[in-house]
This record gives structure tokens, C-alpha cells and sequence, in this order.
């Protein structure tokens, strides 16, 4: 069955304002870019989303499959975004079962703006397993890190915006294999999401890389793709380390050049062995 169709309408990332600076001087500035998409599935309204525009077709597919709205990337015949319209128009090739059920039921969670999940997702992630045979080292992490901090980001212009990285380590190496940014971390990640499903990318022995906060909904995330790394620059909360010991993830947090903090999954985490100076 073939992929679905999708446009690539991509917004501009940033604009440029001008602003007063400490000298009162006129300076241009580069801002993010913010603008609502909302998600229709065979013209039902679900949610508008607040985003930078930088993968909105990958964002909706993301979306779709961390919700559990969708079980598949081959039900869907296409996405269709629409900036006039602000809208995303999502056309499957059966209709949605019991979507009425799945909408119901939903938590908010801690997400930048708002984030849902949709169903009974916490209960499903004890059915999760992930791979146990697959390790990362402490040079690897250091080559991510660093890969991570050479990337061009919309960031380091302009702020305001949060990334996720999606990485393969092969050795003491990494590659990152896609780059999302957004202006909510969840939105990002459901980008990485949707990519992987358009490129049917196993995610059992990749690495998570996010500047956000580790939630209760990030770890969920990332245990649904069967994703065993994840690795955030920031921090975590409770409810974060509880779903990473559930499912069995390693979780590292605080992770900004040599600096790392593992918190779950140790197991799989190679630390490297340190010299000593014998007199």
C-alpha cells in the first residue's frame, strides 16, 4: 500500500523585527514564528496546535500516532496543509473507529501550551518493551552532544523554540538522522514521530534527543516509538522518572558537554573506564 500523499509547506521559520537595544538603538531582530494548524481527520475537527511551521505534514502524522488516533501510517491517504487556512486536513482510508471514545477521554498534561494524550495511554505503556541488548557509551553520548551543539538551529538566531533530535550510534559515534525544532517540545517530538513513520525508521536501538524538560508525556512518547535512549539538556519532573522506571528507558538528563545525570535504564549505559596514575 503506497505511502500518503502529503504537501511540503513549510512556513518561513523566522521574521525579522526591529527592537530597541540597552542604547536605545534600532536593532533588527530575528523571532520564531508562531502559527495555529488546526488537525481535521475526515473533516472532524480535533486540535489546533500552536507551531513553528518548520514539518507540519510530519507534525500531524506525529500527532496522530502518539495519540493512538491512528494505528497506522498505511490508513492514512493524505495530509493536506493549508497556511490560509491555518488548517491540516487528514483524508484515511477507513474511517477512524470509535474516535468519538478516544476524544473523550484524554489528560492534560505539562506540555508547552497544552499537550493531551488521548485514551488509555498510561495504561499501555506497561504492554511496552524495549530492547535490552543494545547500549550507549559515554563517548557516545559525548559524540551526540557535540553533534547536537554544532547543528544549525533556528535557537541560536532567534530563541524561543525547543529541539529534538533523533540520533543512530554506531560505535563512539553519532549521526544525527533528523533534526525538529518547534515552539513546544511536544510538537517537536510528534515531527520526529511522524518522520519516522514516512520513513519507516525502527526506533528499538535509536537515541531521543530533546531541549525540554523530561515529562510524564515525553518518556510515554518516546517508550511508544520503542525508542531505549533518552537524553535531555534540562531536567525532569516525578512523574517523568516514574514512566522511565515502568518502562524500562534510559533517561538521562542535564546533559550539556562532558556533564550528564542517568537517572533509569542504567544497564544499558556504558560508562567509560577511567585511568588512574600508579607512583
Amino acid at each position: 500500500m503506497p505511502k500518503p500523499q502529503i504537501t511540503k509547506a513549510t512556513r518561513p521559520l523566522t521574521v525579522e523585527v526591529d527592537a530597541l537595544n540597552e542604547h536605545g538603538e534600532s536593532v533588527p531582530t530575528p523571532i520564531a514564528g508562531e502559527h495555529p494548524l488546526t488537525i481535521y481527520i475526515d473533516k472532524r475537527e480535533i486540535v489546533t496546535l500552536m507551531t513553528l511551521g518548520q514539518n507540519p505534514e510530519a507534525l500531524v502524522l506525529g500527532y496522530l500516532r502518539n495519540q493512538r488516533l491512528v494505528k497506522s501510517v498505511k490508513d492514512i491517504k493524505a495530509v493536506q496543509v493549508d497556511w490560509e487556512t491555518d488548517s491540516a486536513a487528514v483524508t484515511t482510508r477507513k474511517a477512524v473507529k470509535d474516535l468519538d471514545k478516544k476524544m473523550r477521554k484524554r489528560t492534560v498534561t505539562t506540555g508547552c501550551g497544552q499537550g493531551t494524550v488521548f485514551g488509555d495511554l498510561m495504561e499501555e505503556i506497561d504492554s511496552i518493551e524495549l530492547r535490552s541488548d543494545v547500549r550507549l557509551s559515554e563517548a557516545g553520548l559525548h559524540s551526540l552532544l557535540d553533534a547536537v551543539r554544532r547543528h544549525e538551529t533556528i535557537y541560536k538566531s532567534a530563541g524561543a523554540v525547543h529541539g529534538c533530535a533523533l540520533a543512530a550510534i554506531n560505535g563512539d559515534n553519532a549521526e544525527i538522522l533528523h533534526f525538529v525544532e518547534d515552539v513546544g517540545r511536544h510538537n517537536a517530538v510528534d515531527a520526529i514521530a511522524g518522520l519516522m513513520w514516512l520513513n519507516d525508521i525502527d526506533g528499538s536501538d535509536k537515541v531521543f534527543y530533546t531541549t525540554g524538560r523530561l515529562t510524564s508525556e515525553m518518556v510515554i512518547k518516546a517508550a511508544q516509538m520503542r525508542i531505549p535512549f533518552l537524553v535531555s539538556r534540562s531536567g525532569l519532573t516525578q512523574m517523568g522518572h516514574d514512566v522511565a522506571q515502568r518502562t524500562g528507558i534510559t533517561m538521562l538528563g542535564r546533559a550539556v558537554n562532558k556533564h550528564y545525570l542517568l537517572f533509569t535504564g542504567r544497564e544499558r549505559f556504558i560508562k567509560a573506564i577511567t585511568r588512574t596514575l600508579v607512583a
